[in-house]
């Protein structure tokens, strides 16, 4: 019998499904949209279809299939949603739901998680045994594995790197609290630094990158860094200032082999790598021999999150 499996990430937008092979690679894949908002009754009748039609567009029996894994947003506890609000899920039994309409084995993680897992067993921490995952959107997300075990905590909250306090009394927070790295570090965080930026520098020439507020992006601070702009080079620095604190309390606390940067930011890579890494060497030990964590960009992208769950 084959050992296929197939990952399931779940999204606020989508729902991405891939048929993983033994060797980690994804044979197959297809997406629909998740449609919000509806009853997680209807979300898992949704999944249990895309399986079903992922085999047969990939011409292989459903009875080939091992393994569900899904990936999704939320605090997860033993195959239970406790909580995803961009779901509306509260105390959700999804590895149950979808395993009895599949007939299937499911096991369900956290999405950050499931793509820190992707990253450490076919991307860029292949071969290692401890990563933590860093992936920065809308807000910053991520997964912690040591010793090639998922950390996830005695009540499924562990991981949530986007909610670690970076500065006290900071920024508020979506969670309730004040400070959390995200109000920093997310894409989200960066562009509305660049916007408060520009508004407070007329004569910027990130002015020409995004003639009005609506045209900032992510990349727009970094564009207007490459070409010299002093406003948009203190953007990018206070934001890369701010990652490294994070980045070194993560590490000064776990002493991962790897960090992994993921998300959009991450396309930029030296631009983001270079200085991240000396600000970080500054303010973390090295261990034994001298041995440090080396941080470096995702490699799998939106597979991760797939590869992750099959696993």
């Amino acid at each position: 019998m084959s050992t296929y499996r197939i990952g399931v990430d779940l999204g606020g937008t989508n729902i991405a499904a891939g048929l993983v092979d033994e060797n980690y690679c994804i044979l197959k894949k297809k997406s629909i949209k998740t449609n919000l908002p509806r009853t997680a009754e209807a979300i898992c009748e949704d999944i249990a279809a895309l399986c079903r039609t992922l085999c047969d567009e990939a011409n292989i029996a459903f009875d080939n299939i091992a393994h569900i894994g899904i990936g999704s947003p939320g605090i997860i506890c033993r195959g239970v949603v406790n909580s995803a609000a961009n779901l509306g899920f509260h105390n959700t039994p999804l590895a149950d739901m979808v395993a009895k309409l599949t007939g299937k084995p499911v096991s369900l993680k956290n999405d950050g998680n499931a793509a820190a897992l992707g990253e450490l067993v076919a991307g860029c921490g292949k071969g290692k045994s401890s990563l933590i995952a860093v992936t920065i959107g809308t807000g910053v997300g991520g997964g912690v594995i040591l010793n090639n075990t998922i950390i996830e905590g005695f009540n499924g909250a562990a991981g949530e790197v986007g909610h670690i306090i970076i500065e006290a009394g900071g920024r508020p927070c979506g969670c309730g609290a004040r400070g959390c790295f995200e109000t920093y570090c997310s894409a989200s965080a960066l562009i509305r630094d660049t916007k408060e930026a520009m508004i407070a520098h007329p004569e910027s020439a990130l002015h020409t990158l995004a003639p009005t507020l609506d045209d900032v992006n992510g990349k727009t601070a970094f564009d207007g860094m490459r070409l010299g702009d002093e406003t948009a080079t203190a953007v990018v620095d206070h934001f890369i200032n701010m990652l490294a604190v994070g980045v070194s309390s993560l590490i000064q606390l776990l002493q991962p082999e790897i960090i992994c940067i993921g998300g959009g930011v991450a396309a930029e890579g030296d631009y983001l790598l270079l200085p991240l890494r000396e600000k970080v060497v500054a303010q973390t030990l090295a261990g034994a021999d001298g041995m440090r964590t080396t941080i470096v960009c995702a490699t799998l992208g939106n597979d991760a999150g797939i590869i992750g769950a099959a696993v």
